[in-house]
């Protein structure tokens, strides 16, 4: 539903995209009110999770005003200035370090002191992306827009699996007075492929097993294939068993695709082949190069953020078909800022004579709104 403003408040209904919503109220300074939160269902409110990322953005702010309802079903969220700084946080180990690191990666150039970030929780999770993407495919973007990454880092200290979870990242990000516009319509060609494989408290061979039939996929498409495994032991590896893939495809034009496939949780009582976890892995990487355009599908959205937040220029990027996140969040960047993409879809001549399906590519066009770091000082 879209949102309803109520002296300069933006209401919305329901617990869907309430990440979106609490990310851009902290961007715009525009306070925001989510109200039947889950309220129809047995359990209603707000998650652990959900109260968790509060606490996280209460944490890199000053002055933020929260308030919550008895049953957890109404929220006000009225945020504060960014101060980002030396920040250390346990994450919920119901949703992955993923879903915390893509709000701080989206904050962090705004902040007032560049931030240092130490995130403890799970690694990897089947809900959120890993940090091995976000540090493959989505650090990139960001450098496109400020251009230099002294001080841009993240580090992998510990892995920790679902459910206990016990990793740990550290993220480092500068901070900028504002982002240049961009001009991105070419990705080119993948010329390597790069992989890790990690195993936490199993047997080394899984590791093994999975680079096998990863290589066994990619090695038909490239020859330039090297995946590297990462066999993690006694702290280390977290506290929790499993194993997983993360495997990035790299143009000639600095784009980067990244896929990623992991063992089924601790205590499901199913059980995962190695040989089909690497199979399944390689041929998401097979379906994104496909999908093509100059970012990878799942950051979409944060590519659009930065666009629309810009030097008052035309930035232009092409990308592949758009994801329901990203809609949204378009959506949601129209409430917060009043920002509008042209979006165009670009229509590939087909060769008659072959059977192969082109993937609908988009043109993003917007004209940045200038948003400018008043914690920055220009020199």
């Amino acid at each position: 539903m879209p949102a309803i403003i109520q002296n300069d408040v933006l209401v919305y209904k329901g617990s869907n995209f309430f990440r979106q919503r609490l990310l851009l109220s902290t961007l715009s300074g525009r306070p925001v009110k989510i109200e039947e939160i889950r309220s129809t269902q047995d359990d209603p409110g707000l998650r652990e999770y959900e109260v968790n990322l509060i606490r996280l953005l209460d944490k890199i702010t000053n002055g933020t005003r929260v308030e919550l309802s008895e049953t957890g079903t109404s929220l006000y969220y009225q945020p504060g200035i960014l101060i980002g700084g030396q920040v250390t946080h346990s994450c919920c180990p119901q949703r992955g370090i993923g879903y915390y690191l893509e709000v701080l990666l989206a904050l962090g150039p705004f902040c007032k002191e560049p931030l240092n970030a130490v995130l403890q929780g799970v690694t990897h999770h089947d809900l959120d992306v890993s940090v091995d993407k976000v540090k493959a495919a989505a650090l990139p973007i960001l450098l496109k827009f400020i251009l230099v990454d002294d001080g841009l880092e993240l580090k992998v200290i510990r892995r920790g699996a679902p459910p206990l979870g016990g990793g740990e990242i550290v993220f480092k990000c500068p901070v900028r007075r504002h982002l240049r516009p961009l001009q991105w319509s070419k990705w080119g060609l993948v010329k390597r492929i790069r992989g890790v494989v990690y195993a936490l408290r199993v047997s080394p061979t899984m590791a093994n097993r999975v680079v096998d039939a990863a290589k066994g996929v990619m090695l038909n498409f490239l020859p330039d294939v090297y995946i590297n495994t990462d066999q993690c032991r006694g702290s280390n590896a977290g506290k929790s068993p499993g194993f997983g893939v993360s495997l990035v495809a790299e143009t000639n034009d600095k784009t980067f695709y990244c896929t990623e496939a992991k063992s089924v949780e601790a205590g499901s009582g199913d059980s995962t082949l190695p040989e089909d976890l690497g199979r399944e892995c390689g041929m998401r990487l097979l379906d994104e190069i496909h999908r093509g355009g100059a970012v990878d599908s799942f950051f979409q959205w944060i590519l659009a953020l930065w666009m629309a937040l810009g030097q008052k220029d035309v930035s232009v990027c092409v990308v592949g078909p758009l994801s329901e996140y990203t809609i949204k969040f378009l959506q949601h960047l129209k409430e917060f800022f009043g920002v509008m993409f042209k979006l165009e879809v670009l229509r590939e001549d087909e060769d008659s004579d072959e059977e192969t399906v082109v993937s609908q590519k988009v043109k993003l066009t917007c004209v940045g709104i200038g948003y400018v770091n008043i914690s920055k000082r220009t020199l």
